[in-house]
């Protein structure tokens, strides 16, 4: 007669695995009750609203709640991808976050290497500070400073084309303008925070090694090419791959600032129309219908991006 062991090793082994780790929990309990809060707030404001992603297949009526009102399956979707604004919307959307990627995402990262660059400890912080200044300006005051500087009569930007003898533009009323007007003031807030990762990044660059390119006779931009570029790229992957994962979700607060009748034809994106047929039109299925469309995209493009870089360069997300 055989005793079968194996069971009762594993069944050992995973009692095992669960006192160590109520002891773990026990003894740095401190750190968890830390990181509990932000554990709430993700459940709380994004898992629980979850549940009521089901009113985008249901003909919601407040009145009748979620569970009662009449299912309709991917009805809304099929409106949605029948209705005359579908494509300018999709056209919009990727056109700003295509040309939002290929300017502002290179931006930060030759930002970084200049600065990195900069033998002046003073002037190196000066030049920091000036650069990341304006990430902490909030969207509502960016927009006020943009409409006042882009206006057509008194904007800075206006007088100085009128000085050097050209004709005022009308950036805010001209549909052609508003992607580089959108883009171009997004990069100018946002690159010198992205430059703080990349700099953090070339701060774990190894000394010899320039000091041994230097004994071989290399300049500095051989160095910079062959050292600190390099070490930079699995975090410009990463980045690269949380902006791609974001890539449909173009932000709302400054598109709706900045947006008006004359340039709607370029400004109107999935998110200005979510908020216009939701909130003002009160289609609340046929908006989180739309809504999750666009999330269900941006979950695609994650995992491709994820997957290519995984295989291309060995640096990935997961």
């Amino acid at each position: 007669m055989t005793v079968k062991t194996e069971p009762l090793a594993q069944g050992a082994e995973r009692a095992s695995r669960r006192n160590s780790g109520w002891k773990s929990i026990r003894k740095n309990w401190e750190l968890y009750l830390f990181v509990l809060p932000t554990i709430a707030y993700f459940i709380v404001f994004h898992y629980f609203p979850m549940y009521g992603l089901q009113i985008a297949f249901r003909d919601y009526t407040p009145s009748l709640g979620i569970w009662n009102s009449p299912w309709v399956g991917l009805e809304h979707l099929k409106r949605f991808f029948d209705s005359y604004y579908f494509w300018t919307l999709i056209k919009n959307t990727i056109g700003i976050s295509l040309y939002e990627l290929i300017v502002g995402f290179p931006v930060p990262v030759l930002l970084a290497l200049a600065i990195n660059e900069l033998k002046n400890g003073a002037f190196k912080k000066w030049v920091q500070t000036i650069t990341y200044a304006p990430h902490f300006i909030s969207v509502v005051v960016m927009a006020g400073m943009i409409i006042a500087f882009l206006a057509p009569g008194s904007g800075i930007i206006n007088l100085a084309i009128k000085a050097l003898g050209g004709e005022p533009i009308p950036f805010l009323t001209e549909p052609g303008w508003f992607k580089t007007v959108f883009v171009m003031s997004g990069v100018w807030q946002n690159m010198g925070w992205g430059t703080i990762i990349y700099l953090a990044a070339l701060a774990g660059v190894d000394p010899q090694q320039h000091e041994a390119a230097m004994m071989d006779g290399a300049t500095r931009i051989q160095r910079v090419w062959h050292i600190n570029l390099p070490s930079i790229v699995p975090t410009m992957v990463i980045l690269l791959i949380l902006n791609v994962g974001s890539f449909m979700s173009v932000g709302f607060e400054k598109v709706f600032l900045l947006q008006n009748p004359l340039n709607l034809q370029t400004s109107d994106v999935i998110s200005t129309y979510v908020y216009r047929s939701g909130l003002v039109q009160g289609q609340f299925s046929f908006s989180a219908a739309i809504g999750l469309f666009n999330s269900v995209i941006n979950f695609i493009l994650l995992l491709t991006v994820n997957r290519i870089a995984r295989r291309v360069n060995e640096t990935s997300l997961w």
